[in-house]
This record gives structure tokens, C-alpha cells and sequence, in this order.
């Protein structure tokens, strides 16, 4: 649900800015032009009269910002993780003896044969992002794989083998 926030020029004061909670409440944030903040509650009854006004130092306001974005990101963080149940990472040494050496990524067929896919690979210290499906695989790279248990096995099988042509 997307929540509307009011914005209310106040002359010679500064700004508001107000919204309505889903259980009817509404509150604001007077940001005054000297720099002060206030968090108003509205008075249930009264929707113009405020209930409560609690001014807040600078550092108070940054605190209960972060207090309210990282209990947002939290959630969005659970919920991620509830998505993501079973994916996971792992990092594949392309050994020396592996046919994909100077070969080219599609040539794997990784994704479709495993349903994982290689999101980076490390060589050198540097990291290359995304490789496309011509990019050449060098003895000693690091795949950067993300699947299932089973396709990160699958990539590791296939990356390992000695003559993919045979």
C-alpha cells in the first residue's frame, strides 16, 4: 500500500508534512526554518488539533529516521530471504585439466543444462561482471555461481571435465 504524505507550506515557519496511518491516525513533521523538527500527533477527534508536539534535536530526528529505515529494510531483508530459500552462492576454480579452458561461457551451456547461472568470474583480482556468453575461461578462474545445491554441482561437474566435445 502506498502511503500519501501532505506537504504543507507554513509562512514565516517553515514546512509540513503530514500522512494518515492505516488505522486512521494521522501525524506530521513540522520542519521549521531555523532547523528545528517537530513530530506532531493529531488529535483523534480534531483532526486540525494537535495532540502532541514532541520537538526534536537534530541528532533525535537522524536516529529515529535510521530507527524507521532499518526496521524497513529489515522487513524487505526477511522477505528476501523468504524468496530466496535455497539459492545460494558458491565460487568454482576452473582447474588447469578442464576442456572449458580457453573455451567460450555458452559453450557450458551452464544455465540450461543446470539452471544455475554464472554471475562473475574472478581473474587476476579483477572481476568480471556478467560475462557474456563469449567470454573465455582461463585455467585458475573463479566462477561465481548462483543456483540450487544441484545446479551449483552441476556447473562444478561441468567445468571439471576433461573433453566437453567427447
Amino acid at each position: 500500500m502506498r502511503v500519501r504524505v501532505e506537504q504543507t507550506a507554513l509562512p514565516g515557519i517553515g514546512v509540513r508534512h503530514d500522512l494518515m496511518t492505516e488505522s486512521g491516525r494521522r501525524l506530521g513533521v513540522v520542519s521549521h526554518r531555523n532547523g528545528r523538527r517537530d513530530l506532531v500527533l493529531y488529535d483523534p477527534e480534531d483532526p486540525d488539533s494537535c495532540q502532541h508536539d514532541i520537538p526534536l534535536t537534530d541528532d533525535e530526528a537522524e536516529a529515529l529516521a535510521d530507527i524507521l529505515g532499518a526496521s524497513l529494510m529489515l522487513g524487505q531483508l526477511a522477505g528476501l530471504r523468504e524468496q530466496a530459500a535455497g539459492l545460494l552462492t558458491e565460487q568454482i576454480v576452473i582447474p588447469a585439466g578442464s576442456g572449458y579452458v580457453n573455451k567460450r561461457l555458452g559453450d557450458t551451456k551452464a544455465r540450461t543444462r543446470t539452471s544455475a547461472s554464472i554471475v562473475a568470474v574472478l581473474r587476476h583480482g579483477e572481476v568480471i561482471a556478467s560475462p557474456d556468453p563469449t567470454f573465455r575461461f582461463a585455467a585458475g578462474d573463479v566462477v561465481v555461481v548462483v543456483g540450487t545445491r544441484q545446479g551449483l554441482d552441476g556447473v562444478t561437474a561441468i567445468l571439471a571435465e576433461a573433453d566437453p566435445d567427447g
